[in-house]
This record gives C-alpha cells, sequence and structure tokens, in this order.
C-alpha cells in the first residue's frame, strides 16, 4: 500500500520502518530546538508531514517502546486516531511520565505509526441486550 505524504516543512522526516517486519512506522520530531518536557507536563511535537490515508484506513499512533521505558515518553492520549479525511500536520501530544524532564530533539523517533482497516459500525438503540456468560460483569470479572 501506497500513502501519499507531504513534507509540510523541508526539514521533515517521512516515516520509516525499523525492519522487514514493522508493523509500526516511526515518525520523527521537528523542532529548530531541543524540546523539553517537564515530569507530568504534555507537548504537542511537530512531525511537519501530512499525508493521505486511504478511505476504510486510519492511522493509528502508538508509544515507541524505548521511549516509554527508557525516558518515560509516550503519547497523551495513549492511541491517537489520525482519520482518512484529515490532512493537516501529523502531531503526537507526548506525555512525560517520568520524575525528571526529559528533552526530544530534531529528528528523533517520538512515535510509530500503524495503518489499520477499520469497520464502520451502525448504532441502533435496543430495549434489551442479548445474554451472555460474562453479562454486565466488568473489569476483572472474567477471574483469574
Amino acid at each position: 500500500m501506497k500513502i501519499s505524504v507531504k513534507k509540510l516543512h523541508p526539514e521533515a522526516t517521512l516515516p520509516t520502518y525499523g525492519s522487514d517486519f514493522a508493523a509500526g512506522a516511526d515518525l520523527y520530531a521537528l523542532s529548530p530546538e531541543p524540546i523539553r518536557i517537564a515530569p507530568g507536563e504534555t507537548v504537542l511535537v511537530h512531525t511537519g508531514i501530512a499525508m493521505e490515508i486511504p478511505e476504510g484506513y486510519g492511522g493509528f499512533l502508538y508509544a515507541r517502546s524505548g521511549l516509554a521505558t527508557k525516558k518515560g515518553l509516550a503519547p497523551a492520549n495513549k492511541v491517537g486516531v489520525i482519520d482518512a479525511d484529515y490532512r493537516g500536520e501529523i502531531m503526537v501530544a507526548l506525555h512525560n511520565h517520568s520524575s525528571e524532564e526529559r528533552e526530544i530533539a530534531q529528528g528523533e523517533r517520538i512515535a510509530q505509526l500503524v495503518i489499520a482497516p477499520f469497520l464502520k459500525a451502525s448504532f441502533e438503540e435496543a430495549e434489551e441486550l442479548c445474554d451472555s456468560v460474562r453479562g454486565a460483569g466488568g473489569f476483572g470479572s472474567t477471574g483469574k
């Protein structure tokens, strides 16, 4: 599948896959100055790119495992969703979960993008729902 990507800034980096079997493509920070993120703070990080995701697909932004485990930086909304009709700049809301100030440099990998199909549902109001083994059991209700 080919995804059209527009550089909004000459220093922007197109997404890349780290290996032949990687599911997520790395997204890169675009910032002339290092970005400092205080503990508990969320900062919008520019990528300098926009893209054309095909109809029936979404772009899903996930944390990079190394950045999350080593620096405590991960998307604030846990999973960002880029709709097929969005044509603006892709930005990543990075949250600092650590107890120390962290820094993101120009060109640093900040998130991974997974392009995936999705199903669009039609929601209908119902008076009753069919029974299931779990029923209305909530968090932890399926046991060990």
